[in-house]
């Protein structure tokens, strides 16, 4: 099977299967027992801390481990849900994973506003800056870089013009970080992300919270990482989350350009062989690894994952949380397509590992399913 479903998850990289592996047999005691087992535990993961604030440019302290970017999203609402005032307003972004957007309809049912999209994918900074002109949200809340769309999105200047006004900044970096340099992502307030995203294993995940101020924990029954989220400390996890981390780290340090290439390539041939497909988001500055392509008219985007699963290649339809839907994807709508367009859109996201060879059979079986 040729896998291009990256963006939903990533195989184990072995470098942090090993990593793993280790963390198991090495650090068996509970981070916060007093016993000597448990302080090299402890003191394991203080240094995961220390690897990943320097990454993102901020203090160990304020990192927060969890489950991963959909437990830290919900974390993140459910602190402002407890800490802001009764008419205190979020503004989250059309474009928003589904874990961000259903914690926000939770916790501020009739107290959030969506900040539009424009047809390139990108979030309307212009509607935001005329929308702060008269009014003052509680948080503003816009990730990185789309899950399906792969479209990077204008994250550092809406996190200036938040810190200018003193404005809490949320940044869901799942699908940027391993992909990406991290350097900014410190100066955000709130910023979630997941090993699993980038070749380390699921149920290991991060959040970065504010240095200053208290954080309310979503979980209680203990005092672990600073009472911010009780329950042991996934100590395996992290090590194995931080190895891959670095293994990608240091592929980046090598450049993505020619990955860019081959993404540009695919797409290019694409349209000449399947004419009357799209290439979602074509204008805009996207992840190297990602092409939302708007298929011929025929069949339906399922049937075109079934023929490809069949023909040994995984694809998506897009968002892997929001699979077994029938509506459209929030994401295309947002952007302006209507429901016919966005019937017709797959997902090819590929790996650091993924070759020419991989997206000229991708291409291949796509030619040889519209011809089934």
């Amino acid at each position: 099977m040729i896998y291009f479903d990256h963006n939903a998850t990533t195989p184990v990289l072995p470098e942090a299967r090993d990593a793993w592996l280790m963390a198991v047999d090495r650090f068996v005691g509970n981070p916060s027992s007093p016993h000597r087992l448990g302080a090299r535990a402890d003191k394991a993961l203080m240094e995961a801390r220390e690897q990943l604030a320097d990454l993102l440019g901020c203090h160990a302290l304020d990192i927060v481990w969890t489950s991963g970017a959909t437990e830290s999203n919900n974390m993140i609402l459910a602190h402002l849900a407890r800490e802001l005032s009764d008419d205190a307003e979020v503004w989250v972004s059309a474009i928003e994973h589904p874990c961000l957007v259903e914690a926000t309809r939770l916790h501020f049912p009739d107290r959030h506003r969506v900040i539009p999209a424009l047809p390139d994918g990108g979030a309307d900074v212009g509607w935001l800056e005329q929308e702060l002109n008269a009014a003052r949200p509680a948080a503003i809340a816009l990730m990185a870089a789309n899950n399906e769309t792969g479209v990077l999105q204008p994250w550092r200047e809406v996190r200036d013009l938040c810190r200018d006004r003193g404005i809490p900044f949320i940044c869901d970096a799942a699908q940027w970080i391993g992909k990406l340099p991290a350097t900014g992502f410190g100066d955000c307030d709130f910023v979630s992300g997941c090993a699993h995203k980038f070749g380390g294993p699921k149920g290991a995940g991060f959040l970065k919270v504010p240095a200053q101020g208290r954080f309310h924990a979503s979980t209680v029954g203990g005092r672990q990482e600073e009472g911010r989220r009780a329950g042991t400390e996934n100590v395996p996890g992290v090590l194995s989350m931080m190895a891959a981390l670095a293994k990608r780290a240091g592929q980046l340090a090598d450049g993505v350009d020619a990955r860019h290439r081959l993404r540009s390539g695919f797409e290019a041939r694409l349209l000449e062989a399947l004419p009357g497909s799209e290439i979602v988001g074509a204008g805009s500055e996207r992840l190297w690894n990602t092409v939302s392509a708007l298929m011929p008219e025929g069949d339906c985007r399922q049937r075109w994952v079934v023929k490809l699963d069949k023909a040994g290649h995984a694809v998506s339809t897009g968002s892997a949380c929001a699979s077994g839907k029938e509506e459209a994807s929030h994401v295309l709508t947002a952007m302006g397509l209507d429901e016919a367009q966005a019937s017709r859109a797959l997902r090819f996201s590929s790996g650091w590992e993924t070759g020419e060879e991989d997206w000229d059979a991708l291409l291949r079986a796509l030619v040889e399913t519209a011809e089934i």
